[in-house]
């Protein structure tokens, strides 16, 4: 893992928007900030091959409709979001004969809501000629799913991350490239067992490159690692993807399409995902 980690940097390296602060078609968080005042909305929906629940010992193709994250400035250095999946459709190709939790599932299929996370950041210090902008964002999970479904865990995961990011390239303001990661831990609760948890780290380093004004190649590596010396709770597994697609500026929009590839032994093999991301005009003035 360490080896393809390293490979991959190096990979996405030379790719690594300068646009309003929006991460899609990936996930790992970057520096920059919502305008204030303003509210971006982005919304995909995502495809995921041989998709991987240990909890409940089920496996199939999974899609995720109406993946929706809103992202709110309240400052020039603080944003909200908010994220989501409105629907998640999961086509079950196995299961375990004595699943570890009791479930309430059709033979064939299961559908259930998606656990909604909220996350503030802020960012910290702004890009100097040497040293990267330097961000932290804080998040939590909220139980919204019902995990006899078989998809979500409905617990409460607890989230922390520091994010740097650096340009290069172009000009002030509309650099060719960007490059950042993340580095945290998270605190998932142990489904199976009272007053348990694992603490395991969050990684994710991303690059975008700007072909032109209305192109943009994105590509990176992102998960979570098991910190624990033996297995990990069923529900809180190690995982990991990798990710490399477009966006595309149009009509005031940007829409974006990208491959995925699971990294881990309880990731999905692949997936694809596509979405679109409207930022508003400011709505609000900020308390100062």
């Amino acid at each position: 893992m360490v080896r393809f980690l390293f490979t991959t940097m190096m990979l996405i390296l030379p790719l690594a928007i300068p646009a309003s602060a929006q991460m899609r078609p990936l996930i790992t968080e970057d520096v920059d900030i919502t305008p204030p005042g303003r509210i971006e909305i982005a919304a995909g929906t995502d495809f995921f091959q041989n998709a991987r629940f240990p909890l409940s010992g089920l496996r199939g193709d999974l899609t995720r409709v109406g993946n929706i994250r809103v992202r709110t400035g309240y400052a020039g250095n603080v944003e909200v979001q908010m994220e989501g999946v409105i629907q998640n459709f999961l086509a079950i190709e196995s299961q375990s004969a004595t699943p570890p939790i009791p479930l309430n599932i059709d033979p064939n299929s299961t559908n259930d809501y998606g656990d909604i996370k909220t996350t503030v950041k802020i960012k910290l210090r702004n890009e100097s000629k040497n040293v990267p902008a330097i961000g932290y964002s804080l998040g939590f999970q909220i139980p919204n799913s019902d995990q006899s479904k078989g998809i979500g865990t409905n617990q409460i995961d607890l989230y922390t991350k520091v994010i740097m990011q650096k340009t290069f390239g172009g000009s002030k303001g509309d650099p060719r490239v960007k490059v950042y990661g993340n580095i945290g831990f998270g605190i998932l609760n142990n489904p199976l067992e009272n007053f348990s948890q694992n603490d395991v780290i969050l990684y994710g380093l991303a690059g975008v490159y700007k072909v032109n004004n209305n192109v943009y190649v994105a590509s990176e590596v992102n998960g979570r690692a098991n910190t624990r010396s033996g297995g990990a709770p069923l529900g809180t597994e190690s995982q990991g993807q990798f990710r490399i697609g477009t966006q595309v500026k149009a009509s005031g929009l940007r829409f974006d399409t990208a491959a995925i590839f699971g990294l881990t032994k309880n990731s999905p093999d692949t997936g694809i995902t596509i979405g679109v991301t409207y930022l508003s005009p400011e709505l609000f003035k900020p308390a100062q």
